[in-house]
């Protein structure tokens, strides 16, 4: 990548040449549809609207899929926030900060006695951690639910966990255990996609015999003495798995972005980030030293917006081409369970000569008829996408990432990339563990297990979400993604929500503010290929449960679309050397 070109700018010799941007775009319109899909339709006035479905009926006359771009359907909807409901979380944010100043002021003047929301007095001295808001937030708000959090597992983290039961007497500031273990917890929380997270079978026993060859650690990193048959291995087999050249492995996920993006790009070169993008995605471009530019999540028109923008005007004052442009994108998104729209992100690449990182921690293995991703999903060519990235973290069972493309990126990153450089290289029983899942998958272990997980996932996925759809939640995302955000909203419902499922023996994962626009709270469920249908139902009916005692069933069908433009085939049409 560093030697492989520059984005936005065709570069012939030292010479730099701008490409022909001949770009028609029809007007938009702004209408609300049922449901949100890559298909477009003739309209009643004749014009091209996105693919919408009317009283559970999808009209097939007239239909295109994005110039051909899709070759298959492409269902994700974002319900909208009932108004009442969005009126009533702002009151209830705005009751509970009114409370919290009341209490600081109480503090303040010695009235109220309980100091534990405060921070020690030893501690008054040092740099905040925090902004003021933050502090007060986590004082006042965070603090009254920090129990669904940070629960202490004490078995292997399949489809069943034991939990250490944990309690306290001081509001959350500090917990203390029971000595009781909650046994058989259902685990709908987990990101064990195809539930290689086990402690026997194939995997286990493999990374077992490997413990005892190779050890726990490697104690080096990979240009001294840590570099191991087994990581070569790995390499080897998750480039022939992504369909790539090379392929380059780390021991960390978080630090295979935020290390390496920085050694991509630098000043004088522009990303283009989804505004949704994971923290280690924007840890990594503040650290490169780019300019950073934000578009909107899974909106092609602000993409190319910024695209034409950027090829246009060049950097700011000086105006000259920018050295890179890197558009950064996830094939999963993991708090809205939306899946990037990379066929249309590809024609955009290639009509503004710009490069593609795209992250597949989420998407790897959870996506696609052979398990290999959001590229496998929509049946693209992975050389059409510049920068592969994914994590070993989640469908594999194991731990760290991977960088895949071609030779020449490959290498410049093995000489350039702080994360080979500096960090210890993978332990041995993780790579082999990531060896294993990933040759089951791909059905060289002589067996169909790999493929009838990757089957069963899709199954549980669809038919997961649409009964709790049909139970009447607003449910966030695409039909096919395995991430499934339930909106709660209201900051009571979070703790309540996850306080409630635990009394029913299901673990689940609530999210809210930072981590989500403050009004949109939500309950994350993560679907595995090891929950059976009869675990599937019990916790359906179980949320329905819950959902009627705090009245979370708020769905009215009105559904926001995501794209609400014609498509014109001159959109995405490729300029010419």
């Amino acid at each position: 990548m560093g030697a492989a070109g520059r984005g936005g700018a065709d570069r012939s010799g030292d010479r730099t040449v701008m490409p022909r941007c001949n770009t028609v775009e029809g007007p938009g319109g702004h209408n609300t549809y049922k449901a949100a899909m890559n298909g477009t339709y003739k309209s009643e006035h004749g014009g091209l609207k996105n693919g919408f479905v009317r009283s559970g009926a999808l009209f097939e006359e007239e239909k295109f899929y994005n110039g051909g771009l899709y070759k298959r359907p492409f269902h994700e909807a974002f319900e909208e926030t009932p108004m009442l409901v969005a009126v009533l979380t702002y009151m209830g944010y705005g009751i509970l900060t009114l409370f919290g100043y009341m209490r600081d002021f109480m503090r303040d003047w010695k009235i109220e006695k309980c100091h534990n929301a405060t921070e020690r007095e030893e501690q008054k001295d040092f740099v905040p951690l925090y902004q003021d808001f933050e502090n007060f937030y986590t004082r006042n708000l965070y603090m009254r639910i920090r129990d669904n959090w940070n629960r202490p597992v004490c078995s292997v983290p399949g489809e069943r966990v034991d939990i250490m039961e944990r309690f306290t007497d001081d509001y959350n500031w500090t917990f203390k255990f029971s000595g009781r273990v909650i046994k058989g917890v259902m685990n709908m929380g987990s990101y064990n996609y195809l539930g290689f997270a086990q402690n026997h079978g194939v995997c286990a026993d493999s990374s077992s015999s490997v413990l005892h060859e190779y050890g726990a650690g490697v104690c080096s990193t990979r240009q001294e003495m840590g570099n191991l048959d087994k990581h070569e291995e790995l390499e080897r087999l998750v480039a022939r798995f992504l369909g790539v050249e090379a392929a380059l492995a780390y021991g960390m996920g978080f630090a295979t972005n935020s290390m390496n993006i920085p050694a991509l790009v630098g000043k004088g070169c522009l990303i283009l980030s989804d505004e949704l993008n994971h923290a280690s995605l924007v840890l990594g471009a503040r650290l490169s030293g780019a300019t950073i530019r934000i578009f909107k999540h899974n909106n092609m028109q602000s993409l190319e917006k910024l695209l034409r923008d950027a090829i246009v005007q060049g950097q700011p004052r000086t105006h000259r081409p920018w050295k890179k442009i890197l558009i950064v994108v996830e094939g999963i998104y993991s708090m809205e369970g939306s899946i990037v729209r990379l066929p249309e992100v590809i024609a955009l690449k290639k009509k503004y000569r710009a490069y593609l990182y795209l992250d597949e921690a989420h998407s790897i293995g959870a996506l696609g008829p052979n398990g290999r991703g959001v590229v496998d999903y929509f049946g693209l060519d992975p050389r059409d996408v510049d920068i592969m990235m994914g994590t070993f973290t989640k469908s594999f069972g194991g731990a760290g990432g991977y960088i895949g493309g071609s030779k020449v990126l490959i290498d410049y990153l093995r000489k350039n990339s702080h994360s080979t450089a500096y960090a210890t290289s993978m332990s041995p029983p993780v790579a082999e563990q990531i060896i294993t899942a990933m040759k089951c998958i791909m059905g060289e272990d002589g067996s169909t297990l790999g493929r009838q997980r990757v089957e069963q996932l899709a199954e549980n996925t669809r038919y997961f979400r649409r009964r709790l759809t049909e139970m009447g939640f607003i449910i966030y995302g695409n039909s096919d993604s395995p991430v499934v955000p339930l909106m709660l909203y209201m900051p009571a419902k979070i703790g309540a929500f996850g306080r409630e499922m635990l009394k029913r023996n299901i673990g689940v994962v609530v999210v809210g503010f930072p981590a989500t626009p403050i009004i949109e709270s939500r309950a994350r469920f993560c679907v595995s290929a090891a929950h059976t249908k009869e675990m599937l139902d019990l916790a359906l009916t179980k949320i329905s449960e819950v959902g009627d005692l705090l009245q979370l069933k708020y769905s009215r069908h009105h559904f926001v679309p995501l794209l609400d433009r014609p498509f014109d085939e001159t959109t995405y049409e490729e300029t010419e050397d």
